[in-house]
């Protein structure tokens, strides 16, 4: 069985002229006078351009690798008996009954009304330019919407003093539109890589814009190495490299400057610097972010290693911090090689059950154990169900990263093409929302003259996770489990032998067994 296409993809914009061979992805006849569509031909011509989706910053993507296991191997168990979290009783065990609310932070202070949130939305155009729908969807659905790395580095008006950041307008924007529809629930997640931290964001966000929540970042940002942004002047090259940043090619060099100018060279990469995690830096991240006032301070990690999944829980656990962020492979991102995403790192479902057993061991001892959040290409409520079931007790949460952002781009589109229909008719907002919107007569009554200054992305958001919440208390009521916190992984069962294999949920064919002999007798 293959399971990644190599030499072509939609994602690179890469076709082949014939069938390819399955291992090299090379037509099976390569033919002299081709002019290669392929993504090694495209590479002849193009170079290092052609590592990333396109066109950049106008998609995200995500690994189209078939993995061996993934979350479609497993079912969710239903029963005909009882009840959990309500009276066994028709006329109360329904499913609109069941609690979809979650709680995070080492106190369980931070409470979401859907146990989701965003992935980072950082410093790349496709985040920029969604960013209100996203986070003011956030805001009006009781999630959390997440900031991600290099906004501020990334601020063409940014200012600096010795190196450090203390002002930046565009961070301010973004701080802004989720605190104008905030309501106390959910929250707003800044994140910071190594770049971050050298400019002293945490310190600027914290002390000055008044921030809660910060979140530390071991890569994910491009998967294994960092975040990239495609930059298309010499000056913007330029302003970056000044700031700190690894720019290719060296916008510095009069070769490469004779070249852009040539039209040789289209664009410029600005690339983040590797972070280097040791215990001792850890804890005095955590410690340094604390004492400048971060009420809550988290952690994300991508697919590393098994071994670096086991630091992650270790020096989270040691720490007491408030959320361990756990991003499998096969999910999205805004900026990653295209390679790297499908080739690279431990998947979902693998790396949800080594968390799982790691975290089983840690409070075998009466080790704490942060709320975790699992993410890695999720995207519908059985998904949610499905990652709070694999790793229960200890998940809490689900990112979802490219699907909220699919939500909010697809009703701001909507709502654009509402707005030009308009123009030809006569017709305002309200009425024009109100039929285009399942959900916008029950947000116009909560938010009454406010409802027109919603934007049409936020309302798009939020009616996604609406559908995810009906959804998943769906999914509960058939489990008969009516609060998130008696989800169990005795409501899974595994569809295939490996899947068992890999998570120690049984086998359909042995699921129940024990129970089944004692009602037979």
């Amino acid at each position: 069985m293959t399971f990644s296409k190599p030499n072509r993809s939609p994602a690179t914009l890469t076709s082949t002229r014939v069938n390819p061979a399955p291992g090299s992805g090379i037509c099976v006849t390569c033919l002299d006078g081709c002019r290669g569509p392929c993504e090694i031909g495209k590479s002849a011509i193009k170079g290092r351009e052609m590592l990333y989706p396109a066109p950049f910053g106008k998609t995200t993507s995500g690994s189209e690798k078939d993995y061996p296991v993934d979350f479609s191997h497993f079912n969710i168990q239903g029963t005909a008996v009882g009840a959990v979290g309500v009276a066994a009783d028709p006329d109360f065990a329904t499913f609109p009954a069941v609690d979809t609310t979650t709680k995070l932070g080492a106190d369980g202070s931070i409470t979401l009304k859907f146990p989701v949130f965003t992935g980072a939305v950082g410093s790349t155009e496709i985040a920029r330019v969604n960013w209100d729908e996203i986070a003011v969807g956030a805001a009006i659905s009781g999630v959390i919407v997440v900031a991600g790395e290099n906004i501020c580095g990334m601020d063409p008006q940014a200012e600096f003093s010795k190196g450090r950041i203390i002002r930046s307008p565009e961070m301010e924007r973004r701080i802004a539109a989720f605190k104008q529809w905030y309501d106390g629930t959910g929250g707003i997640i800044i994140q910071a890589n190594v770049e971050d931290t050298k400019l002293g964001v945490p310190e600027y966000v914290i002390e000055k814009l008044g921030i809660e929540i910060f979140e530390l970042k071991w890569g994910q940002g491009a998967k294994d190495i960092g975040g990239e942004v495609k930059l298309h002047s010499i000056e913007r090259a330029l302003q970056l490299k000044e700031r700190g940043y690894i720019v290719l090619p060296d916008p510095t060099n009069p070769a490469v400057v004779r070249a852009f100018n040539a039209g040789a060279i289209t664009e410029f990469e600005r690339h983040s610097r590797l972070g280097m995690v040791t215990e001792e830096s850890f804890h005095a991240s955590v410690t340094q972010l604390r004492s400048v006032g971060a009420k809550y301070v988290t952690l994300k990690t991508g697919a590393y290693r098994p071994a670096d999944l086991a630091r992650a829980i270790k020096y989270a656990s040691d720490a007491k911090i408030d959320l361990l962020t756990i991003d499998g492979a096969g999910g999205g991102t805004g900026m990653s090689p295209w390679r790297m995403m499908n080739e690279w790192g431990i998947p979902t479902v693998q790396l949800e059950c080594l968390a799982h057993q790691m975290c089983e061991r840690l409070a075998a001892r009466g080790a704490y154990i942060p709320p975790i959040a699992i993410a890695g290409g999720l995207s519908l409520e059985d998904h949610v169900h499905k990652a709070l079931a694999l790793g229960a007790p200890y998940v809490k949460a689900v990112c979802l990263g490219r699907a909220m952002l699919t939500a909010a781009m697809v009703g701001k589109t909507h709502g654009r093409l509402m707005r030009e229909k308009m123009e030809t008719e006569e017709e305002n907002v309200t009425d024009g929302y109100l039929k285009l919107f399942a959900v916008a007569a029950d947000l116009r009554e909560k938010y009454g003259k406010d409802f027109d200054k919603l934007p049409a992305g936020a309302i798009g958001m939020y009616s996604y996770i609406d559908r995810m919440k009906q959804g998943l208390q769906q999914f509960m009521a058939g489990s008969r489990k009516f609060a998130l916190k008696y989800i169990e992984r005795n409501d899974l069962v595994a569809l295939t032998r490996d899947a068992a294999d890999v998570s120690g949920i049984p086998y359909v064919m042995d699921s129940d067994r024990e129970e089944v002999d004692r009602i037979l007798g």
